[in-house]
């Protein structure tokens, strides 16, 4: 199989037929070797090769009901742009893609596609599935390496102006909307550089900042005012920002660390995933003394959770040089809410896995610094509310582990400061999510909505986009009607 586009090839396998396409195995994507991959913050997997998307494409049977697209959060046509890469018509595929989707090459790389749209394609129920994330982020980079990136068309201008907090995949995405509707939009970003979780929590390795940067340039194109080190509930209120907009839509994420109130989380060397990542990813310390944030050194880590930033955060260790990476969960690893693919990359770039165990507490030395982990062994009893089985602790089962680190990693909260000093917005008492109506994004407040993590906690970045469109609706209605009172939108 060569990597150049082979017409001859193209027509033998549009020729096929369904039986035969269904003959055709889900296409490897080459990747960086773990021995390499452990000692530099390079994406690890190369991407498709053009004739290798091409094949993998024509794997797509057509279904006259596609259940792909109804796995999709933004509504992909996944038929139509899979159908044009597989006739070897990249660029048209690239705009089926951003008829509803300007970041495909981010969700390409880090929406989970195994429970989206891949989960609901036919091929999957007696094989593999169409890889139409793999596809979604060849067109993506095939058009930034041609240099076609360009912006959509503007609508023409109503005269109404949004305030978007929050530059991460919602904001960006409403943003993105909201221009096409013809509204002038400005996204206020607390820190320095816009991209939210994008930027400060997915490694390079898994999400190069350069991509980010180059999505994000297309929305500035678009004639989006970015307001960064512009901290609203500090600087300035929602309150403030509704004197100068029409709307205001809330995109603040889920920045508030949660730990778990065990003896020794204080002490030095006990992170937040959140920190841990934002000094990697945006302040970039791995590139220490170049850029100007450092990290301590460590060489035996203890990382606390199952899910993607676990193990994000544990392969982030490992290419910092720790020798030793412990991930510590407390169910077994079929019960890891992380993606195969993580956990499986993990694996092979030497992670530990310590399942069905849980820390207690942590252990200092004299100068208050994490020495060891102490750990209780668990057992899986009956399912809980998420219906997975409920760890049950081992009494008499705990035993310690030597560390110089441990990075806590078990979920975030809503980030609290603007619910806090935003009147007449409602908030879930229990989780610290602005209540939402999830159909339109309208808060308790008039003129204010909300998506994303501050609106149904820790999620997904594809659903959070999938929220900002939503959201462009709703808001674009609102301007252009002035009726608040709606439960839907079409």
């Amino acid at each position: 199989m060569t990597d150049e586009l082979n017409p001859k090839e193209i027509e033998t396998l549009r020729g096929l037929s369904a039986k035969e396409r269904m003959q055709i195995p889900r296409q490897v994507m080459p990747e960086q070797k773990p021995e390499e991959r452990r000692t530099n913050f390079r994406e690890v997997p190369y991407g498709l090769p053009p004739m290798t998307a091409v094949v993998e494409a024509n794997r797509c049977l057509a279904c006259k009901k596609p259940a792909c697209v109804e796995g999709c959060p933004v509504g992909i046509d996944i038929p139509g742009f899979v159908a044009l890469v597989a006739r070897g018509e990249f660029e048209a595929a690239i705009r089926k893609v951003k008829e509803t989707n300007m970041l495909p090459a981010i969700c390409g790389r880090v929406c989970p596609q195994e429970t989206q749209c891949e989960a609901n394609c036919v091929l999957g129920k007696k094989g593999d599935p169409v890889a139409i994330g793999r596809l979604e982020r060849f067109v993506a980079d095939w058009e930034r390496e041609h240099g076609l990136m360009e912006p959509p068309p503007i609508g023409e201008p109503t005269g109404k102006s949004v305030g978007v907090v929050g530059s991460g995949p919602a904001g960006l995405t409403v943003a993105i909307d909201l221009r096409r509707m013809g509204h002038s939009v400005t996204i206020y970003e607390a820190l320095h550089a816009p991209g939210g979780v994008l930027m400060y929590g997915i490694p390079e390795f898994r999400l190069p900042k350069a991509i980010v940067n180059a999505e994000i340039e297309v929305v500035r194109r678009m004639g989006v005012d970015i307001q960064c080190d512009y901290v609203i509930g500090q600087i300035e209120t929602v309150d403030d920002l509704l004197e100068r907009h029409d709307a205001v839509f809330l995109g603040t994420g889920a920045g508030l660390p949660w730990f778990m109130n065990l003896p020794g989380e204080n002490l030095c060397g006990v992170y937040s995933a959140n920190e841990y990542l934002t000094r990697c990813n945006l302040m970039r310390a791995y590139e220490f003394p170049c850029c100007d944030t450092p990290i301590a050194a460590s060489e035996r880590v203890a990382v606390i959770g199952g899910g993607n930033v676990a193990m994000d955060v544990a392969r982030t260790a490992v290419r910092l040089g720790a020798k030793e990476v412990y991930l510590i969960y407390r169910r077994s690893e079929a019960e890891m809410p992380a993606r195969r693919e993580e956990i499986h990359h993990a694996k092979e770039e030497g992670v530990i896995f310590k399942l069905l165990q849980t820390p207690v507490r942590y252990i200092g030395d004299e100068q208050g610094r994490v020495r060891q982990v102490e750990c209780i062994r668990m057992e899986l009893g009956e399912p809980d509310a998420s219906g997975r089985r409920r760890p049950v602790p081992i009494e008499g089962s705990e035993y310690t582990i030597d560390v110089d680190t441990v990075v806590v990693a078990i979920g975030n909260g809503p980030n609290p400061l603007v619910p806090k000093t935003t009147k007449g917005l409602e908030v879930d008492p229990r989780r610290g999510t602005i209540k939402t109506n999830l159909e339109t994004m309208r808060t308790s407040r008039r003129g204010v909505f909300a998506g994303g993590d501050i609106a149904v906690g820790a999620a997904t970045v594809i659903l959070a986009m999938g929220h900002g469109r939503k959201a462009a609706r709703s808001i674009d209605h609102f301007l252009r009607t002035g009726v608040w009172d709606v439960d839907r939108i079409e």
